[in-house]
């Protein structure tokens, strides 16, 4: 981590997550810095302006700035990187993804080369496998180079069985593991309310409901919106990892990380519950998975494998050394 004084998060793409993503960590005032980098420079000027003013209302002593290079975003303790093309009409999920992975590599370089002790937490699509782009990029060792999606997926997970429930707000711990896709893994052995575990709490059809409905989660939104998608929650879930890193809390989430041999899987990322401090990931939690829970499990690595496998087909990590 830096040694200076005051503590600094790079956020790279200034659209809705990512600004978002800044205006959450300055009225909190969690770092000294925020660093918004993003190709319309003016824009985000002027979301800079405007949340800088927002923390002085509250006084906050966070300032957001605006860096017109990758040479600005320079010795940051955390950089988030939001940047990524949407699917667009006539546009492949293959298409998607090799666009992507250009973005995340270019972008993955400039961390390198200008905040090489940073954490990246990694937050554009397709996720999983946009964390192993910038692992293999920037060949940080793993606790470095963590994917923001179990924090928003057991988020929803949480929310879904509070609207079943109707009781429990600010008492439901859901969690959630896998990849950040229709085959993620919500895990309802392992979610309570008030420290009661949820399969004491309804019936399995209601449970199997709210697992599906959690998968769905991101696709509900983006539906009801028509022009856009999530970005309140999947920031909210940002930000709770950057405070844990800042702060060295080391609490427990379900993030995105290169896997060396836990759960069986080896040169892999998926979303695996881990404790969050100054380094990154401190420790990976394996914790015990039944047979349904682990073909499950299996399902989600293979759907980040089809897509890993496409990178390397096309020779991906063979260019541009």
């Amino acid at each position: 981590m830096s040694k200076r004084r005051g503590k600094r998060v790079g956020i790279i793409g200034a659209g809705n997550v990512g600004s978002t993503v800044a205006y959450s960590l300055a009225v909190q005032g969690i770092c000294h810095e925020v660093i918004l980098r993003d190709n319309k420079i003016d824009i985000a000027r002027g979301k800079a302006l405007d949340m800088s003013q927002a923390a002085q209302s509250i006084q906050s002593h966070t300032v957001v700035k605006v860096a017109e290079t990758m040479a600005d975003v320079k010795d940051c303790d955390v950089v988030v990187i939001t940047a990524g093309s949407p699917r667009l009409p006539g546009m492949s999920r293959d298409d998607l993804l090799m666009i992507n992975a250009e973005i995340m590599r270019e972008v993955s370089l400039g961390v390198k080369e200008y905040s090489p002790e940073a954490v990246i937490i990694v937050v554009s699509n397709p996720l999983d496998a946009m964390v192993y782009v910038a692992q293999k990029t920037t060949c940080f060792p793993r606790n470095r180079v963590l994917g923001m999606a179990g924090v928003l997926d057991s988020a929803r997970m949480a929310h879904f069985i509070h609207e079943t429930l109707g009781y429990g707000a600010g008492q439901i711990r859901a969690s959630v593991m896998g990849g950040h896709g229709d085959d993620m893994v919500p895990l309802s052995r392992y979610s309570t309310v008030a420290g009661v575990p949820l399969t004491d709490l309804m019936t399995s059809d209601k449970i199997e409901k709210i697992v599906t409905r959690t998968r769905n989660g991101g696709a509900e939104i983006v539906k009801l919106l028509q022009n856009g998608s999530a970005y309140y929650a999947p920031a909210k879930a940002t930000s709770i990892m950057v405070d844990a890193i800042l702060k060295d809390t080391k609490q427990i989430h379900s993030c995105g990380i290169m896997l060396e041999g836990e759960y069986g899987y080896r040169d892999i990322v998926s979303g695996v519950p881990l404790m969050l401090g100054a380094n990154g990931c401190e420790q990976i939690l394996d914790i015990s998975l039944n047979y349904s829970e682990k073909q499950d499990f299996a399902r989600s690595v293979a759907s980040v494998q089809r897509l890993v496998n496409i990178l390397h087909e096309k020779k991906f990590f063979e260019e541009k050394k």
